[in-house]
């Protein structure tokens, strides 16, 4: 492999990561709020509990992404200077206001928190959970806009080969970013979700299947269950009305990345979605492609109607070349790119299933979701053994649906890193090319290295994150709760107060 693909496998892989942790984070937090407001209202030991339980896996997860989420910065300046020196300038403003407002305010109230109960009144104690848990939205607000401005540039001037910052409203308030937040938003309550179902109900298989349904630590895990369920359920419908919004946006801004996205190597009018494909996807022609399709849909998803043209993919490459050139520019700084010719069809297998992966895995989470509100209504829990098991199964497919986007999200771009305006309402001439944008003063070896040791690093995180988390869910409750103190303490405690 060349220094251009060593470098964004790395990327990948720490990118990938990372982002395990963060919609289990951002989703948790709200819920850990929300069962610390229910407490408060209702003074239920079931919801304190909860808040204390479930507000401790989130700790670690988030302790987890702190630490994986530092390496994104260092990597813009160790493989992709070429990149930073590019988008500085517009990059700077969303990244300061998330570090200094929402990851500050985040800090800030996690650590009053964490270390409030009992010090702190109850209401400013519950005004902290959402203090810290409302920051971590805002957080991931910051960082989309950054990452929509890369595949939308609005708000700057191109001045001397380089775009420069003119409003940073224009960045916050890109219709691509105001597109793609409620979509990651309500992919982070899916994947919370799927882990109060999984956990909750492992825990009443394997130590309260046969309990009392009035029994105290039943009930924590029955409501957890239930609220699980409940909010996977509304995270796929919210998913469904961003994922389309998002969709015909893509459909205008990249119209590549939705035909890859389609394996549609031709235009067609109406256009069929399809399901699935058997065959060698990764054709730009789809010669020996065989593909379920449902007539009509695809039109509608581009562009709201059933009768409108698709462009193809064949259709779409001479637009780009016309555009863009056919070939790198003949600079010593593209190293093996240089005056190659620009292939402007994205991997299309991984496009292609990737798109498939993010919708059916979302839509498996969302069937779980309601297999779940039935079997489990009025107090009931199956007797099947089987059931269990797979409901901590289930919370991977939340997981693998939000990967599959991302991935599909950054890959379809290529061979763009930002990706040029095809349409007015953005900013045109202001792109880069992935092969312009990695660090031309590395060699293959030295980024090599990095890779395997950061692979490494991350392996053992993994471990660590897995052992703390199985062991708070297997200590259950009362690994979180202090002690009740005996009762002649108490009574020692009472005449000494006194």
């Amino acid at each position: 492999m060349d220094l251009l693909d060593i470098a964004r496998w790395q990327f990948g892989i720490t990118t990938v990561y990372h982002f395990l942790m963060v919609p289990l984070t951002i989703g948790l937090a709200i819920l850990v709020a929300a069962m610390q407001t229910a407490w408060y209202r209702t003074g239920q030991p079931r919801y304190l509990k909860m808040t204390k339980f479930w507000g401790k896996l989130m700790l670690i997860n988030f302790a987890m992404g702190v630490v994986t989420g530092i390496v994104q910065e260092f990597q813009f300046g160790m493989a992709w200077n070429a990149y930073s020196r590019f988008v500085g300038d517009v990059f700077g403003a969303p990244l300061a206001m998330e570090g200094l407002i929402a990851f500050f305010v985040e800090s800030t109230f996690l650590g009053l928190w964490i270390f409030g109960w009992d010090r702190l009144s109850k209401r400013v104690h519950l005004a902290c959970a959402w203090a810290f848990s409302l920051a971590t939205v805002a957080s991931a607000f910051f960082i989309l806009a950054a990452n929509s401005w890369m595949q939308h540039p609005v708000g700057i001037e191109f001045v001397d080969g380089r775009p420069r910052l003119t409003s940073i409203w224009a960045v916050l308030g890109n219709n691509t970013v105001l597109a793609a937040f409620p979509h990651t938003v309500f992919g982070c309550f899916a994947v919370a979700g799927a882990f109060l179902v999984g956990i909750a109900a492992w825990k009443i298989a394997s130590k309260h299947r046969h309990s009392d349904p009035d029994d105290e630590d039943r009930k924590v895990w029955h409501t957890s269950l239930r609220m699980g369920a409940w909010v996977g359920l509304v995270a796929f419908a919210g998913l469904a009305i961003s994922g389309d919004v998002q969709g015909k946006l893509m459909f205008e801004q990249q119209p590549m990345k939705m035909a890859s996205a389609e394996a549609l190597c031709h235009s067609e009018a109406p256009a069929s979605f399809s399901i699935f494909a058997i065959g060698d996807v990764s054709r730009p022609d789809c010669e020996g492609v065989k593909s379920f399709t449902v007539p009509y849909i695809l039109s509608f998803l581009a562009n709201g109607d059933f009768s409108s043209e698709v462009r193809g993919v064949e259709q779409l490459v001479p637009e780009y070349q016309h555009k863009y050139g056919t070939h790198y520019p003949d600079d010593p700084r593209m190293g093996a790119f240089a005056g190659q010719p620009i292939k402007y069809v994205p991997n299309l297998p991984v496009t292609y299933w990737g798109f498939r992966f993010m919708i059916g895995f979302g839509g498996l989470a969302a069937l779980g979701a309601v297999a779940v509100l039935w079997l489990t209504r009025e107090q009931r829990f199956p007797k099947g053994r089987w059931w269990a098991p797979l409901a901590v199964l289930g919370i991977g497919a939340p997981f693998v649906g939000n990967i599959a986007g991302w991935v599909f999200t950054e890959m379809g771009r290529q061979p763009f890193v930002v990706a040029p305006n095809p349409n007015p309402s953005g900013v045109d001439g202001v792109w880069m090319f992935t092969a312009q944008a990695v660090s031309g003063n590395l060699a293959p070896g030295e980024i090599l290295t990095s890779v395997i040791a950061l692979t490494a690093l991350y392996g053992v995180l993994a471990v660590v994150e897995i052992f703390l988390m199985v062991r708070f869910v297997r200590g259950g409750v009362e690994s979180v709760m202090p002690p009740e103190p005996p009762e002649d303490e108490k009574s020692e405690a009472l005449s000494f107060a006194y």
